[in-house]
């Protein structure tokens, strides 16, 4: 009777988060706060940070593209942090200095500690965080200095959008996701807030940015959310967009584990996101705090199957649970445009995530650092 009712909880847990929830968060988007005043003739001083370790390969075009910004040149100063680089980075950004580029050098301790000593030299308004990596639109930082027209914005993210052909397999799988948070981010931004931004395009509001633990692995969740805890509005402006190549070949699932480890810091961190305290703690539960428990209920739901009685019923269960894992396993030797390719790399793709969602609470045992690696990426020329 117990297995029974656990599995009865379990898959009414992963029936809402997979298919509930996509319905009824199309309903509440129907229930909007105000509109955002967005001013594009809006302007402000901007500090520039960008954090790098050994970025000798992006650093000389990331600083051209920060320079050649459609944003007054007076009002933004950019500070690069080098985080203990060994390579050729400093040199390049030092011969930028001319063009107004300071450098911050740092021991290496990690990408928060940089931010941090970034914060102790910025002086804009606003802070706009970005990456050594990912190219930025011309106009992003325009839009999103925009929204700071609104004095109910604390901090706005852009988009991230992905460089190359159409992808299949699971570059494919990550991207259709990835348009599924996007789509997300929106209407959580139409209703109030979002929980976190994305990391190589967000900005914020100076006087809201305060250091954080040096061990963080997520600053573009728990900066935001001090603005949020404050009372601001966290948003997403899809008219600022970054670019990123995909990663390169199994890449996806180191980058998932390091994200998806912050995320549980987060939350232990912040425990006010399950209380009252969190405006949107409907949206949170239902759909950040669940992409956490989603494989712990699907493993409720396999152990409370395996309990059942023996019975016709609880054979097919096993044999639809098994048939998933053996999609998954089998796709590694599924070669590219055959028919099965279709559903075993799905399979595969959803496993990874969940299997690495899994591991991910393995940031209160193991140093968070051990978790940080850079992301290597298949650059398309």
């Amino acid at each position: 009777m117990l297995a029974a009712v656990l599995l009865v909880v379990a898959s009414a847990m992963v029936f809402y988060v997979i298919a509930v929830y996509p319905i009824l968060l199309a309903v509440f988007a129907r229930r909007t706060a105000p509109p955002v005043q967005k001013d594009m003739g809006f302007r402000t001083t901007v500090s520039v940070l960008v954090a790098v370790h050994n970025g000798e390969e992006f650093i000389r075009g990331k600083l051209e593209c920060l320079l050649g910004l459609d944003y007054p040149a007076h009002l933004m100063e950019i500070l690069v942090v080098s985080d203990g680089s060994t390579d050729a980075t400093e040199a390049i950004v030092e011969s930028f200095a001319d063009r107004g580029v300071r450098l911050i050098r740092t021991s290496h301790a990690g990408k928060a500690a940089a931010v941090n000593a970034a914060l102790c030299h910025a002086s804009g308004e606003v802070l706009f965080l970005t990456d050594v990596r990912q190219a930025l639109d011309a106009y992003a930082l325009s839009h999103l200095v925009a929204n700071f027209a609104d004095p109910s914005i604390g901090a706005v993210t852009g988009e991230l959008r992905f460089l190359g052909p159409d992808r299949t397999g699971e570059e494919a799988d990550m991207e259709l996701y990835w348009r599924y948070e996007l789509l997300a981010r929106r209407r959580h931004s139409r209703i109030d807030s979002i929980f976190n931004t994305t990391g190589c395009i967000y900005a914020i509001r100076r006087s809201l940015a305060a250091p954080i633990p040096p061990d963080t692995l997520a600053d573009d969740a728990v900066i935001p959310l001090k603005a949020f805890f404050r009372g601001y509005r966290v948003i997403c402006d899809p008219e600022a967009i970054a670019f990123d190549h995909p990663t390169s070949e199994g890449e996806e699932f180191q980058r998932k584990l390091r994200t998806l480890a912050g995320l549980w810091q987060v939350y232990v961190r912040l425990p006010e996101l399950f209380t009252t305290a969190n405006r949107m703690r409907l949206h949170f539960l239902s759909h950040k705090f669940a992409r956490l428990a989603l494989p712990w209920a699907i493993l409720l739901m396999c152990a409370a199957t395996m309990a059942l009685p023996a019975s016709q019923f609880r054979s097919l269960l096993l044999t639809d649970e098994l048939a998933l894992v053996a999609l998954a396993v089998l796709d590694h030797f599924v070669p590219k445009g055959f028919f099965l390719k279709r559903v075993s790399s799905p399979a595969r793709s959803f496993l990874t995530m969940n299997l690495a969602s899994l591991l991910a609470i393995g940031v209160f045992v193991v140093p968070p650092e051990t978790l940080w690696r850079p992301t290597r990426v298949k650059v398309r020329h």
